[in-house]
């Protein structure tokens, strides 16, 4: 979603200071950027489109001021222009906001205002925050009561930041939206994801919800909704800035595929006994649920739909619901456990399935990339994918992660007679990543099929999941039309839509009833003159009916999954790279959806 970024205490460097915050934030997904410096007066900046365009525009046109806050907008009131483009001011030029989030009693504050004599230069909910703000200064109020009582008048998802002409500080709130702030000596910021400011300093802040944030020259201060101090742990982020960088790579996206095998060797270290073929996960206590709920959305809801595969096989019951319908799915039953899996552990509507799982009196576990998140605090029980850093909007290694730490759950809660096996295919999973990225042919196939009208992924069982992903990844990045189905499906009726302009890509591992089938159903798409293409570990028949095979090593079907899923990725960048697309921020996406 939007991106913010605020400093104090950067001196004349704090313009560079903001926008390098904000072009670190790009892979959140945006179509707009500002920034306000303050001090004694306000000076706003803002344009539609890309960093470059407010570059430009202050190359142009430069303002000053000792501290700002800067925005990367994702649209959700109105259309990307430079009046929508956050910051937003008052009537007056005295307050200039940035917001994350949604306020959902909007119209009624904007009407109120309004027959107060307020007038608005924007179709955005945002704009409602900085004329609050202006009528208690008008009231009498000092900058921050007025900025504590404008938060209080709104209702909905936010993180707020603000500066008022004359008040030496920023001021900042949080509700349902991420905001951090970093500590440096001699400086302080405020962000929504930490790479705005890990170039400054590795010591962060995570504000709570109701919390409120000032910044000064005299340091940081938290406090509640009442105005009371709250003591907040100094916490410090354990990766390089580096991280965040291309390391040489065109595009992020490559990159965060091709970190996957380091990525997976950091879910796996220290929580796998090979020589017992046991996973410990102490942090987690003794779990054992009689059942499990997982609820997620997008990429994280097929590692969720995999999850509930793997306790399944296992003989515990376990189902997956988007996150999004939860709230009407069935309740848990006995003692089953909710486990919502997010990426960011920011996603709103996985905060809010947790949230009704809790309602429900049900045990809750995050499954989640970010320390500090909101999911990792309200859930029971936290399970960190450690993946690192992930700046591409299309998730990539993080998927590969939560499959590998989906597999670790399960063996901790619900061991089983394949345990062995099982952690075998786990350790051998970095290696086996490694060797298919430095042997794939994914390009040459992306690059014969780049301009078709369509493309189709099926998979059984564990793969019926890493389908649904390979398409999403298709339509994500190259904007192309993709679907995933369970293999079995096609002939209820997606047949009809086959064509020889339509590849099919195909995942088949094992020899297997299942893959058996699945062959099956490649001699289906084949009879009808359509491309096939086996993602295949070569156990099956399945490469006789292709057109073109991507290789997999041998494993355990579990691990299969993760490695076909590698194939697929690579497919979509190179077809997405071939027709030209933007792919590290796709147009309309964001990286962390914080709004329902």
């Amino acid at each position: 979603m939007c991106g913010i970024i605020g400093c104090v205490g950067r001196g004349e460097d704090t313009l560079s200071t903001l926008v390098a915050g904000l072009s670190q934030l790009e892979y959140r997904g945006y179509d707009s950027a500002g920034v306000a410096l303050g001090g004694e007066t306000v000076s706003v900046a803002k344009r539609a489109g890309e960093l470059s365009a407010l570059r430009e525009a202050l190359a142009a046109e430069p303002i000053a001021g000792d501290l700002g806050v800067g925005h990367t907008r994702w649209s959700t009131h109105g259309p990307p222009t430079d009046a929508n483009a956050h910051p937003h001011e008052d009537c007056s030029g005295r307050v200039a906001v940035v917001h994350n989030g949604i306020i959902e009693n909007y119209q009624a504050v904007r009407d109120d205002l309004a027959t107060d004599g307020h007038t608005f230069e924007s179709d955005t909910d945002t704009e409602v925050i900085p004329h609050l703000i202006e009528a208690e200064l008008d009231a009498g109020a000092d900058p921050e009561a007025a900025f504590r009582a404008a938060i209080d008048r709104v209702e909905g998802s936010y993180a707020v930041a603000a500066v008022v002409a004359g008040a030496d500080a920023v001021f900042a709130a949080r509700n349902d939206s991420p905001l951090v702030l970093g500590i440096a000596d001699g400086a302080t910021f405020l962000a929504s994801d930490v790479p705005a400011f890990r170039e400054y300093t590795d010591r962060v802040v995570y504000l709570d919800d109701g919390e409120f944030a000032r910044l000064d020259d005299e340091g940081w201060t938290v406090t509640d909704a009442d105005g009371a101090r709250v003591e907040k742990a100094v916490e410090t982020v354990d990766w390089d800035p580096e991280e965040t960088g291309k390391s040489g790579y065109d595009h992020y996206m490559l990159k965060d595929i091709h970190e996957q095998p380091r990525a997976l060797r950091q879910c796996l270290r220290g929580r796998v006994d090979e020589l017992r073929g046991q996973v410990d996960l102490g942090d987690l206590g003794d779990l054992s649920p009689t059942g499990v709920q997982f609820v997620a959305a997008g990429t994280s809801y097929h590692a969720a739909m995999y999850g509930a595969l793997l306790y399944r096989a296992a003989g515990v019951p376990a189902q997956a619901f988007l996150a999004s319908e939860y709230a009407t799915s069935p309740p848990p039953i006995g003692d089953a456990l909710v486990v919502g899996v997010s990426q960011s552990g920011e996603t709103a509507d996985t905060l809010a399935a947790l949230r009704e799982a809790s309602h429900r009196n049900a045990r809750t576990l995050a499954v989640t990339n970010t320390v500090g998140s909101t999911a990792e605090r309200e859930a029971d029980h936290v399970l960190h994918i450690r993946a690192g850093p992930e700046i591409g909007v299309a998730a990539t290694k993080t998927f590969a992660s939560q499959l590998a730490a989906l597999n670790l759950l399960r063996l901790a809660t619900a061991p089983g007679s394949d345990a062995r096996d099982v952690v075998t295919a786990l350790r051998d999973l970095p290696g086996d990543v490694q060797a298919l990225l430095d042997d794939s042919t994914a390009r040459a196939v992306a690059e014969e099929f780049s301009d078709a009208g369509a493309y189709f992924f099926i998979g059984r069982g564990y793969h019926y999941p890493v389908a649904l992903e390979g398409a999403l990844k298709m339509k994500e990045i190259s904007y192309t039309h993709a679907e995933g189905f369970a293999a079995g499906e096609l002939k209820h009726g997606p047949l009809a839509l086959v064509t020889e302009d339509t590849p099919v890509f195909a995942v088949v591992t094992g020899d297997d009833d299942l893959s058996t089938k699945t062959v099956g159903n490649v001699k289906e798409v084949e009879a009808r003159d359509a491309p096939v293409v086996a993602v295949t570990d070569g156990q099956s028949e399945v490469g006789r009916y292709a057109d073109h095979v991507l290789e997999l090593p041998e494993t355990h079907p579990t691990a299969a999954s993760v490695l076909a899923n590698v194939q697929l990725q690579l497919v979509s960048y190179h077809v997405a790279r071939a027709l030209g697309r933007s792919i590290d921020k796709p147009r309309n996406l964001a990286k962390s959806v914080t709004v329902e």
